[in-house]
């Protein structure tokens, strides 16, 4: 189960087909979505070394707004271990003492909007 954090309902499985129409390659994965707040986060591939079977949640649905948030910090983020010369473990351990906050929260789709901001300020130093 997983709660939309604007309404508190149930959100609802569906694939990717629902998100992105227009992506045939997406279509073959799960998404929690809350329809009437337009909010949804993605799952995590199935795994069954981490005994995941594809419906577990990457982070917390995300409307509109905070998915472009979240994905300006990512962008920047990305760059920090892809292009910086850490590896992605080592930049979210850097990050999470910029943040101030626990490593095992530190993770972009668990950010809500002012820790987005905060990801952005950090980035850009």
């Amino acid at each position: 189960m997983n709660l939309c954090p604007y309404c508190f309902k149930e959100g609802k499985l569906v694939t990717g087909e629902k998100i992105y129409p227009h992506r045939a390659d997406l279509y073959h994965l799960h998404f929690w979505l809350c329809e009437p707040c337009d909010a949804y986060v993605g799952c995590h591939r199935p795994n069954e070394k981490h005994n995941r079977d594809g419906t577990e949640s990457l982070g917390t649905m995300a409307n509109s707004s905070l998915r472009r948030l979240r994905n300006a910090v990512h962008k920047e983020f990305d760059l920090l271990w892809k292009e910086g010369g850490l590896k992605r473990v080592e930049a979210y351990l850097w990050l999470s003492a910029e943040l101030n906050i626990n490593s095992d929260d530190c993770h972009v789709a668990l950010f809500d909007a002012a820790t987005c901001r905060e990801a952005l300020e950090v980035l850009a130093r």
